[in-house]
């Protein structure tokens, strides 16, 4: 008779699907990173959207958001640089999001 061997938790294997799957690009990794970069509340009203030539683009709910976000993009490029090392954007460039459905 074989033992039976104890369930093993599913974790470790869904998280080395997911990073299998994830596109391999910078935007793919500032995406993955930006909720814990900025926390809760700013990644619900700012989502990182495209980046070119060390430049993140970020939608945010509104224009007052996207005025409040400049003025902390000193702070927010610090944080995404502790997150992402040389992954990091150089630069933040904010605009209103717009519904293009």
């Amino acid at each position: 008779m074989s033992r039976r061997r104890a369930p093993r938790q599913a974790s470790s294997a869904i998280r080395a699907a997911r990073d299998l799957a994830a596109p391999q690009t910078g935007l793919a990794a500032i995406q993955a990173a930006w909720t814990g970069a900025v926390g809760e509340q700013l990644a619900a009203v700012a989502t990182p959207v495209s980046e070119r030539a060390g430049t993140l683009t970020i939608e945010c709910a509104d224009s007052v958001w996207a005025q409040e976000l400049d003025l902390m993009q000193v702070q927010l490029l610090e944080r995404l640089r502790a997150e992402l090392g040389d992954r990091a954007p150089e630069a933040l460039k904010f605009r209103l999001h717009t519904d293009r459905s």
